[in-house]
């Protein structure tokens, strides 16, 4: 009996049209990350070698970080997928209920000079 487990499975359990889906959510995996890597080289690059006006580094940082937020959130949490409308709903309330205490807080502690 221990022989036989010892063998490779001569056939996946899986179906052909499961495993196109498998690889075709590993491709787009690939691909979210590559661009992820993409836009923060962009950000490295654009405070070390100086290339923005810096007025507008500070902006255009965190235009990429909302951009790398939005396609973690989509592609490494699964958000897009169905059947996830309690992880949306959990996530929609983090980003509300947080945006404004974080605005409060900087503008409570005076780091902004308005």
């Amino acid at each position: 009996m221990s022989d036989e487990m010892s063998k490779p499975f001569d056939k996946s359990a899986l179906t052909h049209e499961e495993l196109l889906k498998i690889n075709r959510e590993r491709k787009i995996q690939i691909t979210a990350f590559a661009c992820m890597i993409f836009l923060t080289l962009l950000a490295f690059i654009a405070v070390a070698m100086e290339m923005i006006a810096p007025g507008f580094t500070v902006p255009f940082i965190l235009l990429l970080a909302v951009v790398q937020f939005a396609l973690q959130l989509f592609y490494f949490m699964h958000l897009k997928d169905k059947d996830h409308e309690w992880p949306n709903a959990f996530m929609l309330t983090g980003i509300v209920v947080s945006t404004p205490a974080v605005i409060a807080l900087i503008l409570l502690l005076g780091v902004t000079k308005y």
